[in-house]
């Protein structure tokens, strides 16, 4: 299990995880962590330690460095998390060192995950960018699947987008179905949440019923847009994201099986 945190409950051993970061790609290792890595939380009884690969020493490279979705097949659910929170608090580092309000090099604060600017006092916290997902059925047996343009071949998700300022998250989804595949929705109900490191997105799942309108894609978004049965379902995700568990929830219930939302442990 991992568990997030601050600051760790006693001092490094030679057992502590390290995980060095480089863009979206993680090493593996143990040991004892260098001066200037942060504390990720804790891996069952082990500390976990972010290093940026980018502030060792020049030269160094990491031959066995693999990108978050690779590690996903490599490692458990739990180190694969833990992994994400270590991309992101090092992203995050490392768009953060200067204010944003004046240019000042910025201050780590003690207590808070936060860097604070000692000119202006204006504080950064970890960026977070809220996006909605969804699975949108019709008639209790049929699902609407797409693809972008970004897609590898023959692939349809669900559909998503990020949240405007001021949004709720149930107004995202009517506006983000209706601007890319030109239908109305209702019964908009919460399924799940998933932590997307790539590179600082919280993905939030809801499923809901079509209303009204025919399938018109907006072609810059969306370029294919179909609905679906159980039995005709084309290539999908890969179970990495939670498009692939509310589609695979769904397809359980129009089959026979037990619905319901997804397990929030799951992801520790």
């Amino acid at each position: 299990m991992f568990v997030p945190a601050l600051d760790p409950p006693g001092p490094p051993d030679g057992s502590t995880v390290l995980m060095t970061v480089g863009e979206a790609r993680v090493a593996l290792g143990s040991g004892v962590p260098p001066q200037g890595a942060v504390f990720v939380g804790m891996l069952d009884d082990r500390q976990c330690w972010a290093i940026d690969r980018d502030a060792r020493t020049e030269g160094e490279d990491d031959p066995d460095a693999l990108d978050l979705r690779q590690i996903w097949s490599e490692v458990d659910r739990a180190t694969w998390t833990a992994a994400g929170r270590a991309v992101q608090l090092v992203e995050w580092a490392r768009t953060h060192r200067f204010c944003g309000r004046c240019g000042t090099l910025t201050e780590e604060v003690p207590g808070l995950r936060a860097k604070r600017c000692p000119r202006c006092d204006l504080e950064a916290f970890p960026r977070l960018a809220p996006a909605v997902i969804c699975l949108v059925e019709r008639e209790g047996e049929r699902v609407l699947l797409a693809r972008g343009p970004q897609f590898a071949a023959g692939t349809y998700s669900c559909l998503a987008g990020f949240v405007e300022p001021g949004e709720a998250l149930e107004d995202a989804v009517t506006r983000e179905v209706r601007e890319e595949v030109g239908i109305e929705v209702t019964e908009i109900r919460y399924f799940g949440s998933q932590p997307w490191p790539f590179p600082h997105s919280l993905m939030i799942g809801f499923t809901a019923h079509w209303l009204s309108g025919d399938i018109a894609v907006d072609g810059v978004e969306i370029t294919e847009a179909a609905w679906f049965t159980h039995e005709d379902l084309p290539h999908l995700p890969s179970s990495i994201s939670i498009a692939r568990r509310l589609i695979d929830d769904w397809r359980a219930r129009v089959a026979g099986g037990a619905p319901g939302p997804i397990d929030s442990t799951r992801a520790r």
